[in-house]
Formats: structure tokens, sequence, C-alpha cells
């Protein structure tokens, strides 16, 4: 056991997950458990001097305010390590290691970064710390170009302490983890360590980890995990699991208990309200040798099926893969869709016909229309109002169903229903459908807006319609049983992504009155 090292990422790559906003409470019993489990590294967090804080979260300002936050004593025989991405902290500033510091840093860096962060490990080393060398995404470098930075790292800084294997986008399979070790273990340094950080996208973070176990090599090994794989998107190798086979098999004296008494009483309350484990969007990620973050965006941002989650991640450029970049992401969505252009004048006045200056009821699928349903029935039978239901099925007669969910679209045509469809879900050729084009009913600003919300109130304000009534338009909560009156819409909001699309709604809202519009809430709602 003495070659094999455990480092549990928790509060760093953990941190991922709820913005490294753990609050001191959780953070002293998540390093309590850390310590009573026997770990042998652990990582304390970030340290970056632009996005860090003083105390509450694992994200730190400078490496001081990691012993006055949360490191008041450290347990004899661990280690405690902090992580710096490349060129978010000046190391100049790094304090000297001293007996109740951090013990090492692990740098972080892209492939381009790869020769600049040498005089950082430089500054690093010499103020005392371990330093670990962290190449991510390595599964991005040819061998050649592995080979050369292996021989660089052995010529320019021979005494770091470890070198990593880093899956960041949780891509590698077994026969890369073969090819990985053995050009590493060959070529680099025997007195440096040799580590592996997974991403558990394809599920195979466990058994990459076993393979790296079994690996014939007589140098120290160091093994990444977190508490019940804590992190981003799809997550990391369980700790918990890993020191179970170690103590099986390697002989190793871990104490798993503490582990499953804090998964018990801080981390399931953590996976509760940020959730992480696999979903299809982080396989089509590894797939698709991206950033997870892309999927994650496409997919809870606009809510978009799987299938076209899929497509995006095809349109991905390839030097854009490696970092998510928002505006970029945004980019290629409305191009996504501006291919998928109609004519609709045809459409929209025939719609504005059928309005004929009536009051409009618009339906959204909230919880509240379950206990208003017997009031929306009464105005949908009402001659003077012209009824809009969005995206559900529900079993009310409405004029029409206007929806931006593909399986919503193709339940009302198959139950012969009228609708309502934009072009980037459909181009019509089925029932009574009037197709939208796309592009010219949402609304862009930093972002494309074009929830169902969004192209009814546009669509409606083109046909001059003068009073709106509004049912079931909730607005978001965190828990997911509140916001939906139909089940298989439930999907997950943090409470900042649940403040943000209320806040959205309210103000689009309070707009379409600004222009003439009257709307009526007939049900509770958080935008009026």
């Amino acid at each position: 056991m003495n070659r094999i090292k455990v480092l549990d990422v928790t509060l760093r790559d953990g941190g991922c997950v709820n913005d490294f906003n753990f609050g001191t409470d959780y953070m002293e019993k998540i390093l309590a458990a850390q310590e009573a489990a026997n770990i042998d590294i652990i990582e304390m967090g970030y340290i970056d001097d632009k996005d860090g804080s003083e105390n509450g979260r694992t994200k730190f300002i400078n490496d001081t305010f990691i012993k006055e936050a949360i490191l008041k004593s450290k347990k004899p025989g661990l280690q405690y390590v902090a992580m710096i991405d490349y060129g978010k902290f000046d190391v100049n500033n790094l304090a000297p290691r001293g007996e109740d510091t951090i013990d090492g840093i692990r740098m972080a860096f892209h492939k381009k970064d790869r020769f600049n962060m040498l005089e950082k490990a430089r500054i690093i080393m010499s103020k005392g710390y371990d330093f670990y060398i962290q190449p991510m995404i390595t599964m991005r470098y040819s061998d050649a170009e592995l080979l050369e930075l292996i021989e660089t790292v052995n010529k320019e800084i021979p005494n770091a302490k470890g070198f990593y294997i880093v899956d960041s986008f949780g891509e590698m399979r077994p026969n890369d983890m073969e090819r990985m070790l053995n050009l590493v273990d060959y070529n680099l340094d025997r007195n440096m360590m040799l580590g592996f950080h997974s991403h558990n996208n394809l599920q195979l973070s466990y058994s990459n980890a076993i393979s790296m176990l079994q690996f014939p090599t007589t140098r120290t090994i160091m093994v990444d995990s977190s508490i019940m794989g804590m992190g981003k998107g799809a997550g990391n190798l369980n700790t918990e699991l890993l020191l179970e086979h170690l103590n099986l098999f390697y002989g190793g004296e871990y104490v798993i208990q503490p582990l499953l008494d804090v998964i018990d009483k801080v981390i399931n309350q953590l996976h509760d309200e940020f959730y992480w484990g696999y979903a299809p969007e982080y396989y089509l990620s590894s797939a698709n040798h991206c950033t997870p973050s892309y999927a994650s965006y496409y997919f809870n941002k606009h809510m978009l099926p799987i299938d076209q989650v899929s497509e995006l991640l095809n349109m991905l450029a390839e030097e854009k893969k490696i970092s998510f970049d928002k505006a970029y992401a945004e980019q290629v969505y409305i191009e996504y869709n501006k291919s998928k252009t109609v004519d609709d004048t045809q459409a929209v006045e025939d719609i504005k016909n059928q309005i004929g200056g009536k009051k409009v009821l618009l339906v959204a699928p909230g919880r509240s229309i379950k206990d208003a349903a017997d009031k929306i029935k009464e105005l949908v039978a009402d001659d003077d109002v012209f009824s809009i239901g969005l995206n559900s099925n529900i079993d009310i007669a409405f004029d029409y169903l206007l929806t931006t969910r593909t399986e919503a679209y193709s339940a009302a045509v198959a139950g012969n229903k009228n609708v309502i469809v934009p072009s980037n879900i459909s181009k019509g050729g089925r029932g009574n459908v009037k197709v939208l084009d796309y592009s010219k009913w949402i609304n862009v600003d930093e972002q494309a807006r074009d929830s169902a919300t969004v192209i009814s109130l546009n669509l409606l304000k083109n046909c001059e319609v003068k009073e709106i009534l509004l049912a079931g338009f909730d607005g978001f909560s965190v828990d997911i049983n509140e916001n939906y009156f139909d089940a298989s819409m439930r999907h997950p909001y943090n409470a900042e992504e649940a403040q943000k699309r209320n806040q959205y709604h309210k103000e689009l809202f309070g707009k379409v009155k600004e222009e003439g519009v009257k709307l009526t809430f007939i049900t509770p709602s958080k935008y009026e």
C-alpha cells in the first residue's frame, strides 16, 4: 500500500457542482470525514485571486485563507493540497510553506500553456511546496507532444512530486489507459509519482482506476476520487468504493464509515439540490470529445431533446470543444435553428383571422392548472375566448396547442389536435399544423429565448391581441415536483437558475403590459 496514494477532490472538484458554496459547516464536516477515513492526500479547493472568497467557499482568494477558513489543524501523516488553474493566481503571492499550511499545489493547464507553466512550477517549489503536474485533457496530446512534455518536465523540474493523466472529459477507455500508462510510466522520471484523475461520463472511472492499480510499475501512484463521486456533470470516481477495493486487495487500512456518515448527513443533501451523475448528455459529451458544459447548457437551458443535443455537439468546432464558451454555444444554437426556416406568412394570417379580436387564454403546464381546471374549461368553452395550450397534452379542448417539444408535437398530431409549432421542431406535413418560422418569434439578447411562452407572446402581439388571460404560469422552483402539472416535463433547477428564469419572465410580462396588452393571471404566479 505504500506505493498507492488516494487523493480526495470532494472540496475542489465537488465544488464545481455548487459553485464551491459548501458553507463553513459542510466544509468542516467533509474535511473531518476525509481525515477520519485516513485519506492520504486531501485537496482543500482552488486558489483563485480573481474569483476566490475568504470563507464559506472552497475557491479561496489566496492560500492564507485556506488555513484561516478551514485548515485549523492538520492530521499527522496526511497531506493537504490545493489546485491552481494556470493564469488564475499569481504564484509570487503564495506564502512560504510551513507546518500549518497546505503541503502541495496542483497546477492544471491546457496544452497551449504546457511550457509556460514551468516558470510557475519553479516559483511554487522554491517556496517549499510539493508540485503536481496536471495536463488537462491529456487525451488531446499526441504521443509526440506528450513525450515532449515529459522530457521537458524531467529536465526542467525534475523535483516535481507527481505527473497526472487527466481524463477531463471522461472519454478514456481501457485501450487508452493502457497506452497512456505505458507511455508516461516508461518515460517519466522514476522519482515522480504517477497520478490519474477521471470523470465518469462513460461510467468507466472505477474500472480505469482498477487498471491503473494493476499496472506493473515500481513507482508510487495516485488515484483521485471524491465522496459519492461528487463532481461536475457525470461526477468522479467514488472515494468510498475505491477505499473498499484497496482495503480488500491491497492491504489498505482506510476507514470507510466516516464517509458513509457524511454522505448521509451532507452529500445527499447536496445531491438533491445540485444533481451530478450519469446522464445521456454526458455520454454524448465524451463521444464528441468535448467539455460536458455544452451538453448541459443545451439540455438544461433550452430543454432540448437528446437527438438535437447530439446534433449541436456535432456542430462544435474542434478548437472550441476544450473550454465552454457561452456566446459561442448560443451562436451555434441560433445557426442550427436558422437552418430550419419556413415562410409562415399564411400560417400567421390564419391564426390572426381565427383569433378575430377575441380575448386569448394562454394555459401553461404549471401545477396550478389542476385546481383551476373547471375555470379553464369554462373559459375554453366561451365563444369570446380563443384558447392556446402550451407544451402539454392535458385533456382540455384548446383551439390550438403551441409546443416547442418534439414529443408533445407528435402526440398532438397523433391525437388530431390543432397545433402551432416552430420550424426547429417540425416543418409540418401532418394534420392541422401551423408552422412558425423559428427565428422570427424568439427573443435574442445575450442568448436565445425560445420557450413556448416567449414565442406565444410575440405571436399574439403580432396578431394585435389586446387582452390575454394567463393560467398555469406558476414560475420555477428548485422542487421539481412543484413546477409542472405534467410529470413528464419535470426538470431540475438549482436556486440560481430558478431565480433567473423567474426574473426574466416577470420582466417579459412587464414589457408586454407596457406595450398596451392587458394581462390577467387567473392562477397564482411568481411573474405577477
